[in-house]
């Protein structure tokens, strides 16, 4: 089940406004330009930022997220119409002969069992055509510690919605899982709506020896254009 923070249609709502400037979505896009990439599947597409930009440029993109409220929030936006929209995950991906898939938002870290990430690898491996690439970000152990000073709330003012406080809190770490809480009070009827999430951090090398274990090579590892130090961005293609 995906967490509330995606599930909930109220907080699907407001997650692009608390998302704030994606400066990593023209970074994938140049990916895309680089390695020639004109079918493309986004993979934990939720909201559908880098779907639409990337159905603009011309490409054929489909959009899978097992969230069905962020999957409406997509479908509602300029230039939603053309892309392909998939309610599902990895298990359920279409043999669609992609040349590259993508997973940004860190979705690689959702996937905390060693047996969740091998059929998500797998299925994206289906979901390639020979020769494809599978691009995605996750974020460097240790990080999460920055998590833990960063406590004050942030309110924002939405359109049609009104003031929106989101508090973020780690509620428990027991490496390499960490466990977090969203709390989200809508002032204009003060509901509070929380949303828990426990992801799982892999080293370089962890994530590395999954990708060859499961059909792929590792072309290169980029720093996030969005976050440098922070993230390992792997791009790997698949080899059989």
């Amino acid at each position: 089940m995906p967490d509330a923070i995606f599930a909930d249609p109220r907080l699907a709502r407001v997650y692009d406004a608390f998302d704030g400037d994606r400066y990593d979505l023209p970074a994938y896009l140049a990916i895309a330009d680089e390695l020639g990439a004109d079918r493309v599947l986004d993979l934990g597409c939720g909201t559908g930022c880098l779907a639409i930009l990337l159905a603009a440029s011309g490409r054929t993109v489909v959009g899978v997220d097992p969230a069905a409220a962020s999957l409406e929030i997509a479908k509602s936006k300029d230039g939603a119409a053309r892309v392909t929209w998939i309610h599902g995950d990895a298990t359920t991906l279409p043999a669609f002969g992609a040349d590259l898939v993508v997973m940004t938002g860190n979705v690689a870290q959702v996937f905390r069992t060693d047996d969740e990430w091998t059929r998500t690898l797998q299925g994206i491996h289906t979901a390639l055509g020979p020769g494809g690439h599978l691009v995605f970000e996750t974020r460097r152990p240790g990080t999460w510690a920055n998590w833990t000073a960063d406590t004050t709330p942030v309110v924002l003012d939405i359109p049609g919605i009104g003031a929106v406080e989101q508090l973020r809190e780690v509620t428990d770490v027991h490496l390499p899982f960490v466990s977090f809480r969203f709390t989200y009070r809508f002032r204009a009827d003060d509901t509070v709506i929380t949303s828990d999430s426990t992801i799982r951090f892999r080293g370089h090398d962890e994530v590395e020896s999954s990708l060859l274990a499961n059909g792929y090579r590792v072309l290169d590892t980029r720093e996030a254009a969005d976050r440098p130090g922070r993230e390992f961005v792997f791009v790997a293609q698949r080899t059989a």
